[in-house]
């Protein structure tokens, strides 16, 4: 998995039958250097028929080095996301799933998304499905939530109960709102640094309401979920923090992430009992302080419970791609809005 925060690649093992999880395996990851993130970033909001040679090169190049030490039976290969548009042009993950199971000779699974838009589905999120198969796992008897704060949010509600992820009422997800993404867009433009570190920048700095009452009233919040959003939606966001001094602008800008968050729990059926956080705003302990201030539940990293932050993502791509490999949906109408339950992705094998 290579995400919107364009930090690197996530590769996991999973054991799985697709349904169940049975066992977790290594983990590994490869940063992408400073020149092939100027590549990827140059390369956002572009579709197939942009030159995007270079970009290509660095996310083939990337995920051979990332996989070539796992032996592993199928491969789950998101893609770079470089532009989502379900309702327009659709949904662009540059790789190529074909190329990277030549190079590497394991069937991979690859383009996971198109399907689902085409069926009027939004694409995204797709890890629901497994964070169902987590809650499982570990032996969650209760409602609750996962949230995943990587350059955007998205949020999962699960019913453990429920027997099969697609089943009607068993998920809701959707983006939340930008997480991780325009922090670091911030810290880069402003101080020529990848993100907030520990967020001690924003814990320097004052939430100036004016500016988060006016992100709030962005109509994407009160659309009904499902819902997703393209990693730059809410580039307006550094217009309404371009006067404020770097601390402030950090902490607003933080404190507009936890916002949307507090907002979209309101979409949940049942309020959940505790609210898991993955993806890289668990590691700030602002953003973290702020949603456990706002929220009525429970919040911790999804270590808490024995699960691996940084590989979540990774995981449920290799969870997918069995799912894809026996014919089962990987997105179902609570999920991505889709019309019918949904499998997705292309099979290349070798």
């Amino acid at each position: 998995m290579s995400g919107t925060s364009l930090d690197g690649v996530d590769a996991a093992l999973v054991l799985t039958d697709g349904v169940t999880i049975s066992e977790f395996g290594a983990s590994a990851y490869r940063a992408y250097s400073d020149s092939e993130q100027s590549v990827l970033r140059a390369a956002l909001g572009k579709w197939p028929g942009d030159d995007l040679t270079k970009a290509a090169e660095v996310v083939f190049r990337s995920h051979v080095a990332a996989l070539q030490e796992f032996e592993a039976e199928v491969i789950g290969f998101h893609g770079q996301t470089l532009a989502h548009e379900p309702q327009g042009r659709g949904t662009h993950q540059l790789g190529d799933g074909a190329a990277l199971a030549e190079a590497l000779g394991r069937d991979v699974v690859w383009d996971f998304r198109s399907n689902d838009v085409a069926l009027g589905g939004e694409g995204a999120p797709l890890a629901p499905f497994f964070h169902w198969a987590c809650a499982k796992w570990i032996g969650a008897d209760a409602p609750l939530a996962f949230l995943n704060l990587g350059g955007v949010g998205n949020l999962t509600w699960v019913d453990p109960v429920s027997t099969a992820p697609e089943n009607e009422g068993a998920l809701l997800a959707f983006d939340t709102g930008p997480a991780n993404a325009p922090i670091n867009d911030l810290m880069m433009q402003r101080r020529g640094e990848a993100f907030d570190k520990n967020g001690a920048l924003a814990a320097r700095g004052q939430v100036v309401d004016g500016a988060l009452e006016l992100f709030l009233e962005e109509g994407y919040f009160r659309k009904m979920p499902p819902k997703s959003l393209d990693r730059n939606d809410f580039s307006l966001m550094l217009d309404l923090v371009r006067e404020l001094d770097d601390a402030d602008a950090a902490a607003t800008m933080t404190a507009m992430a936890a916002a949307a968050v507090m907002q979209g729990m309101e979409h949940c059926p049942i309020p959940p009992k505790r609210v898991l956080v993955t993806g890289g705003g668990r590691r700030n302990p602002v953003m973290m302080a702020m949603l456990a201030s706002a929220l009525d539940c429970q919040v911790q990293p999804v270590e808490a419970v024995g699960l691996n932050g940084d590989m979540l993502e990774a995981q449920a791509f290799a969870y997918l791609a069995v799912r894809v490999m026996r014919g089962l949906p990987t997105s179902a109408p609570g999920t991505t809005g889709v019309r019918a339950p949904v499998g997705g992705g292309q099979i290349s094998r070798v």
